[in-house]
């Protein structure tokens, strides 16, 4: 067996592990399986890629997404790996090319999709092969209780049954205890070494505020920090992917939609722009995402609620894999937990399905509303504590001004009780403030103690108190009654005056402001910089690759502070294996001595 440490350092171009990498590449060279739970950017695929360099053999790799597994190819190819994959894409002839490079041996790494794994003729070629290991990448998708749930995953249980000598891996960057649990016992991996590396991106600010004007507010935050930066803006639907990438268009930013109702030359056109092009907005849906390996993505934005926090977690973990300074960026309204939770009755999950999601819902509306530390109360949710404010969140940035909202939450309680239960925000606001309007006089709710009784408070401020309620379990949303609220057990307590609620201080002006574009350090000439992206950008586009397949930014500051002088001195810079100093010494070599 070949040793994982002269892997890492002349293939990779690293010197050193980052903890617990090289406990889990232990234990999956020696032939044990594995649960890793790691951060995106963690260094999840060097834990499969070098033990199956290191073993005999060829390292299957197991993924759900296979617009990605050329990207993943591409960047093992650079470094001389033996890498390939299967899938629908291939001609006929080039498929069975592929297979037989595995069969004589010919192949270090192979990408495969969870369901050509169950295959009968690919279990007869992994069968005649001599395989070095198993990697199930984002093993959550395994998971009925997880976000991104996929049937085909559930086969995966087979691996132990057919090749139970060949050790596995199953790696994810988010799972609370259920889903890990889950995992481990649907892919027979309940006697496997769990490794949870954490959950903390410190790199990332997390920022989340009341919508007000959507457009306004994403156009204000895109043009004072990240005017020209590559980022990823979520939104529910389809239709308002479409509709916000031609606006963003329209105001020069060049943004692509990205959702599974175009068709798949357009996706992959529009994936491959964001991987390979500087400063690409994509505006998608959740079918875009999982697996982007794409390390300079500065922000992402949500227009809408994610429904879980798991989710959450997941898509905002796309940003700043490269470990420099990204922005979490979101708005939301009640409307979106009424759309939600319509999605949700909707669904054919089964009862228990359906609360679990409620659960769900429930918990990213409390991260969402809470007037603490952002972070400690999303890592709490993973079961992870973070024993002080992070100082890299809004409400870190700018502590949230609270109010003694008790007597607003007992009128705004009172008022959905006396109007029967069955009337939306809107309705009940009118009430409150005292409006004479033709459906309030319909229903001859102008008669009603509470009719104006709130008339000190405007319409925008009422809205952020039913929020709150509903976002702390005093309200409930009926979703067959078009959003009227109904009062949960919950909020006797408050309505008797026998407790207090503190309430979030909305205003416009409180989102933090942070500059995360990080600017180069005094010493580095910035002409030298931009000749070496120019040389980098030069030979990304001639072999068809994303610039950061031929080296990360961190890798050009570094030759920019180096001033490497000769092959040797080239090779010693972090990221650079042996193919790659063989490759590009050269070229680098030859625009810094140009450049001096």
């Amino acid at each position: 067996m070949r040793d994982p440490q002269q892997i890492l350092q002349d293939t990779f171009g690293y010197s050193t592990f980052r903890p617990p990498q090289d406990e889990i590449i232990r234990a999956v060279s020696s032939g044990d399986n594995a649960l890793v739970l790691m951060p995106t950017g963690g260094g999840k695929s060097l834990c499969y890629q070098i033990p199956a360099l290191a073993r005999d053999g060829c390292g299957i790799v197991i993924s759900p997404l296979i617009a990605l597994m050329q990207d993943q190819v591409d960047a093992l190819r650079q470094l001389g790996v033996r890498a390939d994959f299967l899938n629908s894409t291939l001609s006929q002839e080039h498929q069975w090319e592929v297979e037989q490079r595995l069969l004589d041996g010919d192949l270090d790494l192979l990408y495969i999709a969870p369901e050509r794994l169950s295959q009968p003729r690919m279990l007869d070629l992994l069968h005649g092969s001599t395989l070095a290991l198993f990697a199930i990448d984002e093993a959550h998708c395994v998971s009925q209780w997880g976000h991104d749930f996929r049937e085909d995953y559930l086969r995966l249980s087979l691996l132990q049954e057919r090749f139970p000598a060949v050790p596995r891996i199953a790696l994810t960057a988010t799972a609370d205890a259920r889903t890990r649990t889950e995992i481990a016992r649907r892919l027979a991996l309940q006697d496997a070494r769990h490794f949870i590396a954490g959950f903390d991106r410190p790199n990332i600010c997390y920022r989340i505020a009341p919508r007000h004007n959507p457009k306004s507010q994403l156009l204000g935050f895109l043009r004072s920090e990240h005017p020209a930066d590559a980022g990823i803006v979520y939104c529910l639907s389809r239709k308002k992917t479409e509709q916000t990438a031609q606006w963003l268009g329209q105001e020069g930013f060049n943004a692509l939609p990205y959702h599974a109702g175009l068709d798949a030359g357009t996706r992959a056109d529009h994936q491959a722009r964001f991987l390979k092009e500087d400063g690409v907005i994509v505006v998608a849906t959740i079918a875009f995402g999982m697996g982007i390996d794409k390390p300079d993505v500065r922000f992402v934005a949500h227009l809408d609620l994610p429904k879980t926090v798991e989710s959450y977690y997941q898509e905002t973990g796309r940003a700043g894999r490269d470990g420099q300074p990204a922005d979490a960026w979101m708005v939301y309204g009640l409307q979106d937990v009424i759309k939600l939770r319509q999605m949700m009755a909707s669904s054919d999950g089964s009862e228990e399905h359906k609360r679990a999601e409620q659960h769900r819902l429930n918990a990213m509306l409390g991260l969402c509303e809470i007037t603490s530390c952002r972070r400690q109360a999303l890592l709490g949710y993973f079961g992870q504590d973070l024993d002080r404010p992070c100082g890299n969140c809004d409400s870190c940035l700018n502590p949230v001004d609270t109010w003694d909202g008790t007597e607003a939450a007992q009128m705004a309680l009172s008022v959905a009780y006396r109007t029967g239960q069955r009337f939306g925000v809107n309705h009940l606001i009118d009430v409150l403030r005292g409006a004479q309007n033709e459906r309030i006089l319909q229903w001859d709710h102008h008669l009603l103690p509470t009719h104006g009784v709130g008339a000190e408070l405007d319409a925008n401020q009422w809205r952020s108190v039913f929020r709150q309620l509903v976002a702390r379990g005093y309200f409930s949303v009926d979703i067959e009654s078009f959003g009227a609220l109904r009062l949960e057990e919950k909020c006797r307590p408050l309505l008797k005056g026998e407790e207090r609620i503190d309430l979030r201080r909305e205003s416009r002006q409180t989102s933090a402001r942070k500059q995360t574009k990080t600017p180069l350090p005094e010493d580095i000439d910035v002409g030298l910089w931009e000749a070496l992206r120019d040389c980098r950008r030069r030979l990304a586009e001639d072999q068809g690759v994303p610039p950061y397949v031929i080296f990360h930014d961190s890798t050009l500051r570094e030759m920019c502070a180096m001033k490497p002088a000769d092959i040797g001195q080239f090779g010693q810079l972090s990221g650079v294996g042996e193919r790659k100093r063989d490759k590009y010494a050269e070229a680098f070599l030859a625009v810094i001595g140009a450049h001096y």
